[in-house]
């Protein structure tokens, strides 16, 4: 991108993100004044985004401080509110995170949760140039000349607070003339691949096709892609991996084919309370993301819809877990949830 994107912003009262439900037709940003407004948005995807999470929910503690002291509410009802923010979106643990890191600063007021939240901004965006170097170093090692890339879901600024976490890697990539194109995954339902994306990769300037879902494993089958990164929203420590619907399918193709599957996510992602992805819970979406398109009814009535939001890629399938810090090879039998797992 021409201009960091920053896509969360704290106005002194409130906070001000990118409707990500308007994009690729139109770029917006919405105020989320109170505790509804903020688990509403988290709710519908207009935020959304592990890393994103973390911070908005981090504000979204000042923003319930904030509203309390104007609605004159009881310590019990502040504490309700928080809770109800840090439970908006059960699979992504960098939400709780967020919650839970300021929320020991709640006694020192407003001003004191914010400045941290705002940290946690900075540290992002830090932290997702360290992980584009990291990937890019360990794919540069592993695949000859310029790479084509398979990517899921978005994971970029719109999903972070700057850079991106797997598409991080991806600009990284780019900067260093070692990437040829980029194989965007549409990711139904919601089609955060076709519509968020690829409108990065558009501001961007790097070449790409986005496909069906699919698509994906024939795509990998044939031949036409060197690496697949993705993120994550929740790492247990034992290496499984939680990531958008339709993630899994892709690992499977790229054993397969004998190719990495990278996982591009901060520390903390990674989850050492949960020890494996058979304890992950799995949000379930609404009928009427699958049931209908734009509105309009497109399967019969009396049909219904299973609809995970997410699913889980089990460690022996992951190449690489790659964060801020470390790079840890699961499939090797390296842990992300031991202090030692990865260099």
């Amino acid at each position: 991108m021409t201009e960091p994107l920053h896509p969360i912003e704290w106005t002194g009262s409130a906070i001000r993100v990118i409707d990500q439900t308007l994009l690729p037709g139109r770029l917006a940003r919405i105020r989320l004044e109170t505790v509804d407004d903020l688990v509403d948005a988290v709710v519908r995807l207009a935020v959304r985004g592990a890393p994103q999470l973390g911070a908005v929910g981090a504000l979204g503690v000042g923003l319930a401080m904030a509203q309390g002291q104007r609605e004159g509410w009881s310590a019990g009802r502040l504490d309700a509110e928080v809770a109800r923010i840090r439970a908006a979106r059960p699979t992504a643990v960098n939400l709780a995170w967020g919650v839970d890191r300021v929320r020991p600063l709640m006694g020192r007021g407003v001003d004191a949760v914010v400045a941290d939240a705002l940290e946690i901004i900075a540290e992002d965006e830090r932290n997702n140039h360290e992980i584009g170097r990291r990937g890019a170093d360990w794919i540069a090692a592993r695949v000859a000349g310029r790479v084509r890339v398979l990517t899921h879901c978005n994971t970029g600024a719109l999903a972070t607070t700057e850079w991106g976490t797997a598409l991080g890697i991806v600009r990284e990539l780019h900067a260093r003339g070692a990437l040829e194109v980029v194989y965007a995954d549409e990711t139904r339902p919601l089609l955060q691949g076709a519509r968020l994306t690829a409108w990065e990769l558009v501001q961007d300037g790097i070449p790409h096709f986005v496909q069906a879902d699919g698509a994906a494993a024939s795509t990998i089958l044939r031949g036409l892609v060197d690496v697949a990164i993705i993120g994550a929203d929740r790492i247990a420590a034992n290496g499984d991996t939680a990531n958008k619907i339709g993630s899994v399918g892709i690992a499977l193709a790229c054993r397969e084919a004998g190719i990495p599957l990278i996982v591009a996510a901060p520390e903390s992602t990674v989850d050492g309370a949960t020890p494996s992805g058979d304890a992950i819970r799995i949000e379930m979406r609404g009928d009427e993301e699958v049931l209908n398109w734009g509105g309009v009814r497109t399967a019969p009535e009396g049909s219904r819809a299973h609809n995970p939001a997410f699913d889980v890629t089990p460690a022996r399938l992951v190449s690489a877990i790659v964060t801020e810090r470390r790079v840890v090879e699961p499939a090797l039998g390296q842990v992300p949830g031991s202090p030692t797992g990865g260099a």
